[in-house]
């Protein structure tokens, strides 16, 4: 595999989504250097997974470019971009099979030692520990439930066991507590300082770190800078989505 440097660049993209006809983005750019940190706040249908989908090739722009160190990714090998991102979506899917080949399935050479390093710092190792058989445990078979945020934590653990260059959580943290949530996005803090991130949330919980946050609105960029500058903008979406969830908790 190509490794990636890991510097992400979206040129002027609009997609429409070639089933439904509808617009999810519209002339939207960025920039993300290597090893930063990027969130990406909306409202449900802003547009926000749809980056998500087209970084990965699920779908190709309909106009503009998406470019990682500098070329187009429409000219990358597909098998190596999915290989090298660390996708993590808000759906997650489980096999049934062992909790060790579910966390493996990304990267199948892995041993066990790996296997509970990962599980470690997607913070699912105690919950693992606790079920009857540990990593043997089968999912889906004789009753055996996982809750959501254990599914989601098993998922990131199976993304993160890749080595990934650039790491992409689609509202994958949603079911976890804060302190869970806490754990895992201090752990891509520090161990993962050099692989640039990027968070799709609706939560603002803990976005003080990220070295950009973009707010999307009807598929369109409304709002970018830090915690800070965004706080201070009075009327803005970002202090909009702050005072909402301030409210509720």
């Amino acid at each position: 595999p190509v490794d990636y440097e890991g510097e992400i660049e979206f040129k002027n993209v609009s997609f429409t989504y070639p089933d439904t006809g509808v617009q999810a983005l519209k002339n939207i750019s960025f920039k993300v250097k290597q090893g930063e940190r990027l969130a990406i706040l909306g409202r449900t249908a802003s547009g926000k997974s749809t980056v998500a989908d087209l970084l990965m090739r699920f779908y190709d722009v309909s106009e503009g470019q998406i470019l990682i160190d500098g070329k187009d990714i429409r000219e990358l090998d597909m098998d190596n971009l999915r290989q090298r991102i660390a996708y993590v979506p808000q759906n997650v899917f489980l096999f049934s099979e062992s909790i060790e080949n579910n966390i493996k399935f990304g990267y199948p050479q892995a041993d066990r030692e790996s296997v509970i390093k990962y599980s470690e710092r997607a913070a699912v190792r105690s919950d693992i520990e606790d079920l009857p058989h540990q990593f043997d445990t089968v999912i889906g078979e004789r009753g055996v439930t996982l809750s959501g945020g254990q599914k989601q934590r098993l998922s990131i653990a199976r993304a993160l066991i890749k080595d990934p260059d650039i790491i992409v959580l689609d509202d994958c943290l949603s079911a976890l507590d804060a302190n869970t949530e806490h754990k895992i996005l201090r752990y891509l803090d520090g161990e993962l300082g050099d692989k640039t991130a990027i968070i799709i949330t609706h939560r603002i919980s803990n976005l003080m770190d990220f070295d950009k946050i973009i707010v999307l609105d009807h598929g369109e960029i409304v709002e970018k800078g830090t915690h800070e500058t965004l706080a201070a903008i009075k009327d803005g979406f970002y202090n909009q989505i702050l005072k909402n969830q301030f409210s509720e908790s």
